[in-house]
């Protein structure tokens, strides 16, 4: 039955070029990795591995139940009053993924009461919870505050919840935030900005909340990954106390899901500490980031990610492949992972990139995007 089910569909999307197939990596490999997303270089740092395995040794290797039964430990709390304090913010609480806290405070705030205004470019993460939160939902042009405001202005609903990504995941640009936490807070609207690719890299690593000054304000809900710069797994959703109680009580994928690891939670706190004893970190990727974009002639980005526009599906695929072959580990990007449909090869910067390591990646890129192109 499945065979005749899904061999069409699988069919369908080789055809087209989009089949996507898991790659096992080694551990002990010696490609350049641009692909992973550890922008702090804090994966494998000695500090961090360390505090996750005594976090094991202490608490074992799971959470053991959900956070409100006895997932929570004393590195749970340790965590949120951590990020909350470095991000400027109130309160925060910790999901067991970045996805899940998206899903949680969105699904949370939403309901027929609620309007839904998500940037055309957030992440899955985010149209997902606009899928669940029974939510009459508007979809606004990239960074288009006037939009947004229009929206806000006509709408019949007492709430309200403007939706982006401070910096995005696939274009690499910034959101305007100055502009879309004022329009909403004249229109009587929560700004909820996903700071996923923000935390550690903007801001000085605080974040490009923080950075703008917006950090802390009882309209301004963050959402932050753990997976990133802080080197862990997890997620994490920051703004006021009210917010945080809210979210216990009525998050269904935090009510609803076993806690976030102890060791997670360690490792995601020891990053945080690396990253506050050594602040030049987040400089580190944006000259890696430059030194990419330079090479492969496409505009700076504003985070880590330099994303490099391609023909087609099967030519990003077939570079990331040449570069694996040479030694540089690459990501690709194609529907319907793109919000404008543009297949792209992915370089993602981190701070532990020597200038050799950069160099030899850049020829290495350049060489595979000409040959496909």
């Amino acid at each position: 039955m499945l065979e005749d089910w899904l061999g069409p569909k699988a069919a369908a999307l080789e055809a087209r070029g989009l089949t996507r197939r898991l790659r096992a990596r080694a551990a002990d490999d010696d490609l350049i990795d641009l692909a992973g997303n550890d922008y702090l270089g804090l994966a494998r740092d000695p500090r961090v591995v360390s505090a996750a395995a005594a976090a094991v040794q202490t608490w074992g290797t799971g959470s053991t139940a959900s956070r409100l039964v006895t997932g929570t430990t004393e590195l749970h709390e340790d965590l949120e009053a951590a990020l909350a304090a470095y991000t400027g913010q109130e309160s925060a609480l910790a999901f067991s993924s970045g996805y899940l806290a998206n899903l949680g405070v969105v699904t949370a705030l939403g309901g027929p009461g609620t309007l839904l205004v998500s940037d055309e470019h957030v992440h899955a993460s985010l149209v997902d919870a606009c899928r669940l939160a029974r939510s009459r939902v508007e979809i606004v042009p990239h960074n288009d505050v006037d939009a947004v405001e229009k929206v806000l202005a006509e709408r019949n609903e007492p709430h309200a919840l403007v939706m982006t990504e401070s910096i995005f995941s696939v274009l690499s640009d910034e959101a305007p935030l100055p502009e879309l936490a004022a329009v909403a807070a004249a229109n009587n609207a929560v700004l909820l900005v996903d700071e996923a690719h923000g935390l550690g890299v903007s801001g000085n690593g605080h974040g490009s909340v923080h950075a703008a000054g917006l950090a802390g304000l009882d309209h301004v809900v963050v959402t932050m990954t753990l997976s990133k710069s802080l080197a862990s797994q997890g997620g994490v959703v920051l703004g006021p106390v009210v917010l945080r109680k809210h979210l216990v009580n009525r998050a269904r994928p935090f009510i609803y899901d076993t806690g976030l690891t102890p060791a997670a939670c360690a490792a995601a706190l020891a990053a945080l500490r690396v990253l506050q004893a050594e602040p030049d970190r987040p400089a580190a990727i944006h000259v890696a980031a430059a030194r990419l974009a330079a090479a492969c002639e496409v505009p700076p980005a504003r985070g880590a990610v330099v994303s490099v526009p391609m023909p087609g599906p099967r030519e990003t695929v077939r570079a990331a492949e040449l570069c694996l072959r040479n030694g540089v580990r690459v990501g690709s990007f194609r529907p319907p992972s793109v919000p404008d449909g543009i297949s792209r090869l992915r370089l993602t910067a981190h701070a532990g990139l020597s200038a050799e390591e950069l160099d030899r990646a850049c020829a290495v890129i350049v060489d595979a995007i000409g040959q496909v192109s």
